[in-house]
């Protein structure tokens, strides 16, 4: 039990489950960033509609110079689905996610997709017997309603993929994975990442989410960001504090605190496309989601006495509304 929960890349369920879902999140940026493709297989358990399934998000650069995003969802039978845990391996159709690579052949009206991307080092997150995951010691937690895991903030790619009888190059590009598990995403919720920065170095993922915790609920959050190899938490579970200062349905803006820093996010939704989402185990819920969002920073390190500002046109950000 516990080398699954400090380990969340790895298959939490089972296939037994009832009203059940559990997805990866692979995203690839080519090198010359005009091109992001992010690769969402999972499973869905829900009694009498129980399959596996690979969503995309592909962002690209039209005639215009304008980014346009394409969105899909790709069904497979349960049977289609298999899996093996040391070493990790998912596999759904012909289509294979690994630690080390990811395999490709995807197919539907109107994408094409395939080839093989090498992932380098992944930048991993600090753990420990406390806090095992990004979710501190609500891992430990049964029956929560949906499980997160930060699985690589940054990895460089190797390869090219064919889209839609293009080659596209993704050598020294960048990579990031994430995953999530249980019965349904929140009903409301604001999520942002990004790894495309003017430091080649910094890497976020921020959260905030409707919990509900047995007989009650409360806001939860989680914000990941490494600076130069420095990483700064700020989470429900180790005394920060997490205020949105204003919301619409495109653009947020969040400050965070804790005793050793202040961080500031903006965030903007340009481009977007659907996304399917769980709501009580069945894949029913459409959310938005865009790959080229804007954000922009505001760090400051309480300690060093330091102010770290930056920005980002390349961050994935999802505002869902109850």
């Amino acid at each position: 039990m516990f080398d699954k929960i400090k380990n969340p890349i790895l298959f939490q369920g089972d296939l037994t489950k009832n009203n059940y879902f559990e997805g990866w999140y692979y995203k690839h940026v080519s090198f010359d960033e005009k091109t992001s493709i992010s690769l969402i297989p999972g499973v869905n358990l829900f009694k009498g509609d129980e399959h596996s399934f690979i969503q995309y998000i592909y962002v690209t650069l039209n005639e215009q110079n304008e980014k346009t995003t394409n969105t899909g969802y790709i069904r497979y039978r349960l049977d289609e689905f298999s899996y093996q845990n040391n070493p990790f391996l998912v596999q759904i159709g012909q289509t294979i996610f690994t630690e080390s690579f990811v395999s490709i052949h995807l197919k539907d009206e109107q994408f094409t997709v395939q080839g093989k991307l090498g992932l380098g080092t992944f930048q991993n997150i600090k753990t420990s017997i406390l806090s095992p995951s990004i979710m501190g010691g609500f891992a430990y937690i049964p029956k929560m309603e949906c499980y997160h895991g930060v699985i690589s903030m940054n990895h460089r790619l190797q390869g090219t993929l064919t889209i839609n009888n293009e080659e596209v190059e993704f050598t020294n590009g960048k990579g990031y994975i994430e995953k999530d598990w249980g019965t349904s995403f929140p009903k409301e919720y604001i999520w942002i990442h990004s790894n495309h920065f003017k430091n080649e170095s910094t890497s976020l993922f921020f959260s905030i989410a409707h919990i509900p915790f047995y007989l009650t609920t409360f806001k939860g959050f989680i914000c990941n960001i490494i600076v130069n190899d420095k990483e700064y938490r700020f989470a429900t579970y180790n005394g920060s504090t997490a205020k949105i200062v204003s919301q619409t349905k495109d653009t947020a803006l969040i400050v965070l605190e804790n005793k050793e820093a202040e961080l500031t996010i903006q965030g903007m939704i340009t481009s977007s496309g659907k996304l399917i989402a769980p709501k009580n185990g069945s894949m029913n819920k459409a959310i938005k989601e865009g790959l080229s969002g804007e954000i922009s920073i505001l760090l400051k390190d309480k300690k060093q006495n330091t102010i770290y500002q930056d920005e980002s046109k390349l961050a994935g950000i999802e505002i869902v509304e109850a």
